[in-house]
């Protein structure tokens, strides 16, 4: 026997596992990684083309390069208006008023006409008498001309003018359009040259334009000389969405990772297990704490690649760990949020730098700064506004802790931003560990709000004051006899404190309700009880054996499977796994290793290799590394998958899937391996697809076996032969709809019906006890492999079926139930029994004369069995819950009826020939999901005369015979009162 590790050892094995896991996955699933690692590359590159377009777009201004010996720019002219920006054509080059004054007119004449490179024409101008009348045309024709001048004579020495024009910049095809050098400037110049020239002409002078031939009038414009102004710099604009996208892409992938393994429940597999939380989060914050640090130090890279002066001018270590310290962050954002979510997506929002500023309170920046891009971004606008021009210091390491240059308010450094995302990384890991235990998860298991005060979650022990209790006096005994004797057996040895070393499990009056709830909608509310899966188990499971749990769905058989793994909480009794107890947490850890466990759903990874995932759940059981590989070659070997070890799950067929999953049931060697439903897989095929199957049954005629989708019959022998030889050294715990798997495979049967076990026992002392009787099946000389006898022998075989069939109702009063040319069937009751002996005495002895090469008597099928235990549970729950179902008769009527009922009476139906009415036998089957449905119903006969009159029955019902959609409502008739 291999010994286990366990605690401190079994935790650094599981974390060495679950990091490799997350390795594998990461590196199978290139895409996202590369996302994830190299994203920032393509945003830097963004962030780059934008800085470079912005700085193209402005490359006809001076103002945004650095300017050292700046040219003058000398009596610039009037452009056309047409090469202006704002402009609709047909345009003016400019509008004047005050064309009442003839020395004003001929002032513009002057400027239209010694306008240097270009007259400009008359048709390019107009006049008006007030600046009201300009005002006005403009009002009417907006960018038909770039501004406008307007003239006063005060007197014969004072001219006065004023310029109204647009001062909006414009930057169009790469060209940037200032109106105060285009147009403002150009038209001053003009304006106050010729009032010059009128004024110092004189009044007297005929024309201004030659009274004073050498006067000059040159007026140049020089810039200052100056730096490269960023008023738009791309790292504190662009940068700050680029980057908090960068990380979202990350947080995104971390979530959903996450989340996808609490979706698929993978997470509650590992846990059932027994592995630690600790060691899985551990091991996540690891894998995802490497990552961040590459991407962060990728984004460090590529910007200083991209000679960013964001990067150059900053301390690098400093730029490093505001981005590190983010994604880190954003990494225990999204730890608590996968506890709030249970499918594979999230959101994500671009945050600004609102309420850092003096003028909001200290507690609105605090509460701000708890959403990580928040402060994110104001550390980008930090670091960006200490690097807007290339004179900037920037931000050292030594400087982090004071005011960053440019930085007006400083009510924030860098220093407090790492302080900051380094102190809200913890509290998010600490409320994520809190929320994932106090939230329920997809099995809705949760632990008490203050469950990290209570002793035992420190110690890992729990009380055991409950261990030995027994059942409340109001708790109602079974009615099966079996099931009581069960109770009292295990009631017996709880007094006498007397343990039973052939007892594996044994559980002790278990009890789970799920609590109700409430839903508003938009014009009620309704109140959801609560449900009791289960209410009161008494059971013992043996060493060596395997116990089979039958039941419809509902009936509790999942919920005794989550108790015993700790996956559901109990809300009363106990059970003890080996000695030890569900209800302690100390108890569990142990049970834990103890158990295997193959549920309904493949606990697999589409990316991991068979053999890499038993190499992960072995360590996870905590077998010693020298060990592993030789115990997965032998469980590859047992489940004839060694071919296939190294081929991803996801390639697998659904056989295969079921053969793996067993296997990981079965690795380390438990002691107790449960087995929910291991060869029928159909609950594990999507729920919209079980919809469409659903759908075509219904409005068609079509059948499709969905129960054994996926698991031929060659695998499902050979799973069977698995689970037969496991039952060696271990107590097997079986949940299954196939009631042949039920019976060639289990030593021992329990059926459960609403939460309560309704019988135990062997298949044959069920069948012996519940069943409707025996099976006889004749085979005729000639058919000894069941085929037709010779054409010739045809008139003989006739012959001889008529008198079998005569005989077996003369003497035991039935007919054939299945009949064929080789063989007959009868169902023979099971009050006929007491006529066994001389019927097929005689039978035996007029062998020859009919013909019969042999003859097989049996029990009635462990289906019956379970169908008749599960249909009277089921009629007792829907009369009381007023649940029906609707069949038709051939005569088109529609018959509604409670679920379950098998005997039922159609009222309406007396007549003469018939005074009591008639009644048909409704058969019952389960289906796909393992619920109850109608498969058939019988021929309408007579109700026997012994039965009560369908009146009393109807009255003692009180139900009317008809309701209101013109549906009959059928009479139950009770199947004892049945002589058949």
């Amino acid at each position: 026997m291999i010994k286990l590790h366990s605690r401190f050892t079994l935790l650094i094995q599981q974390y060495k596992a679950l990091f490799w896991k997350n390795f594998l996955l990461s590196w199978r699933n290139k895409r996202a990684t590369f996302i994830q690692l190299f994203t920032s590359f393509f945003f830097v590159l963004l962030i780059f083309c934008t800085e470079k377009a912005i700085k193209a777009r402005y490359s006809y201004s001076t103002y945004h390069r650095t300017l050292t010996d700046p040219r003058p720019l000398v009596s610039p002219p009037i452009q056309p208006c047409e090469d202006k920006f704002y402009v609709k054509l047909p345009c003016l080059d400019f509008a004047w008023s005050g064309n009442g004054s003839a020395r004003i007119q001929r002032i513009v004449g002057a400027i239209m006409a010694n306008n240097p490179g270009r007259p400009i024409p008359s048709s390019k101008v107009k006049s008006f008498r007030s600046a009201a009348e300009v005002d006005e045309w403009l009002l009417d024709n907006p960018m038909h001309t770039p501004g406008a001048l307007h003239f006063a004579e005060i007197n014969a020495t004072v001219i006065s003018y004023g310029i109204q024009t647009n001062s909006t910049p414009v930057q169009k095809r790469g060209n940037y359009e200032d109106p105060t050098l285009k147009f403002q400037i150009p038209l001053q110049i003009a304006a106050e040259r010729e009032i010059a020239r009128s004024l110092i002409g004189g009044i007297n002078v005929f024309s201004i334009l030659f009274s004073v031939p050498d006067f000059s009038w040159v007026v140049s414009l020089t810039e200052f000389a100056h730096p490269e102004v960023e008023t738009l710099y791309t790292m504190s604009t662009v940068g700050p969405p680029f980057f908090v996208a960068t990380a979202m892409f990350g947080f995104v992938i971390q979530m959903s990772s996450l989340v996808v393994e609490k979706e698929l429940k993978l997470r509650q597999a590992m846990t059932m297990m027994g592995l630690y939380d600790s060691a899985y989060w551990l091991s996540w914050l690891t894998w995802e704490g490497i990552l961040t640090f590459l991407s962060s130090l990728l984004i460090v890279l590529f910007g200083a690649i991209f000679r960013f002066n964001f990067f150059l001018n900053n301390s690098l270590a400093v730029v490093f760990l505001v981005f590190f310290l983010f994604q880190l962050n954003m990494l225990g954002f999204a730890f608590m949020l996968s506890a709030f979510i249970s499918k594979s997506s999230s959101s994500s929002n671009i945050a600004i730098k609102f309420p850092y500023s003096k003028k909001f309170p200290k507690l609105y920046q605090i509460v701000w700064s708890l959403f990580p891009p928040n402060l994110f971004t104001k550390a980008l606008w930090l670091l960006a506004d200490a690097t807007s021009t290339p004179q900037d210091i920037g931000i050292s390491w030594s400087r982090q802790g004071e005011c960053a240059p440019n930085d007006n308010e400083c009510v924030i450094t860098i220093s407090d931003v790492h302080q900051w995302f380094a102190a809200t990384f913890i509290l998010w890991l600490v409320l994520a560990i809190y929320f994932d235990n106090v939230i329920p998860n997809v099995s809705g298991v949760r632990k008490s709000v203050f469950y990290f005060l209570e002793p035992q979650y420190w110690t890992g022990r729990a009380s055991n004051k409950q261990e030995d209790a027994l059942p409340s006096e109001d708790q109602i005994p079974p009615h099966d006899e079996d099931v009581l004797e069960e109770d009292n057996i295990i009631k017996k040895r709880i007094r006498k404190r007397k343990d039973d070393p052939r007892i594996a499990v044994q559980i002790r009056g278990l009890v789970k309700t799920y609590p109700g709830s409430t839903n508003i909608g938009s014009f009620k509310r309704k109140r959801i009880p609560p449900y009791h899966a289960l209410k009161g188990l008494w059971v013992n499971f043996a060493r060596d054996r395997l116990f089979c749990l039958l039941g419809t769905s509902g009936a509790g058989k999942t919920s005794v499977i989550n108790c015993l793994t700790g996956i559901t909480p109990i809300t009363g009794g106990d059970a003890l796994v080996y000695g030890n107890s569900i209800q302690s947490s100390f108890g569990m850890s142990r049970i834990r290793k103890l158990v295997g466990v193959c549920p309904q759903f493949d606990i697999l990874w589409d990316a991991l290799s068979g053999q890499e995932h038993l190499h992960l759940f072995a360590s996870i059981k905590g077998l010693p590394q020298a060990s592993i590989q030789s115990v997965i070659q032998n469980s590859l070997e047992e489940v004839r998958l060694t071919e296939a070890a190294k081929v991803r799950a996801g390639s697998y067929s659904g056989g295969m899937r079921r053969r793996l999953s067993i296997a990981i049931a079965l690795i380390g060697d438990p002691k107790l391996v449960i087995l929910d439903e291991p060869v029928c897989i159909s609950e594990k095929i999507p729920f919209h697809y079980k919809c469409f199957i659903y759908l075509i049954r219904k409005f068609s005629d079509l059948h499709y076996d969905l129960q054994t989708t996926g698991v031929d019959p060659i695998t499902r022998r050979h799973l069977w032969d698995i689970i037969q030889n496991a039952k060696k050294g271990r107590a097997i715990v079986l949940t299954t709809h196939s009631m042949e798997e039920a019976d060639i495979l289990s030593d021992r049967i329990g059926i459960m019906a609403n939460g309560k076990l309704r019988c135990i026992g062997s298949s044959a002392r069920l069948k012996s006890r519940f069943g409707t009787g025996f099976i006889a099946h004749v085979n005729f000389i000639g058919s000894s492999h069941g085929q037709t006898p010779p054409d010739g022998d045809v008139v003989h075989a006739i012959h001889h079926h008529e008198a079998v069939k005569q005989f077996f109702e003369i003497h035991l009063d039935v007919l054939p139930k299945e009949e064929n040319n080789s063989s007959l069937t009868f169902a023979i009751p099971r009050n006929r029994e007491v006529l066994f002996p001389d019927c097929f005495a005689e039978l035996q002895d007029r062998q020859v004369e009919f013909g019969i090469a042999d003859i097989q008597i049996g029990f009635t099928s462990l289906e019956e069995v379970f169908l008749s235990i599960a249909r009277q549970a089921e009629l007792e729950t829907a009369i009381a819950e007023g649940r029906l179902v609707t069949f038709t008769l051939k005569c088109g009527l529609s018959v509604e009826i409670p679920v379950g009922a098998k005997f039922v009476g159609i009222p309406g139906t007396e007549s003469a020939e018939n005074r009591r009415g008639i009644m048909v036998e409704v058969h019952w089957k389960q289906d796909d999901f393992g619920a109850l449905c109608i498969s058939g119903i019988s021929a309408e006969i007579p109700i026997p005369p012994n039965v009560e009159s369908m009146a009393s029955l109807a009255s003692s019902s009180g139900r009317n015979f008809l309701d209101r959609t013109g549906v009959v409502r059928g009479v139950v008739i009770d199947p004892n009162q049945i002589i058949r």
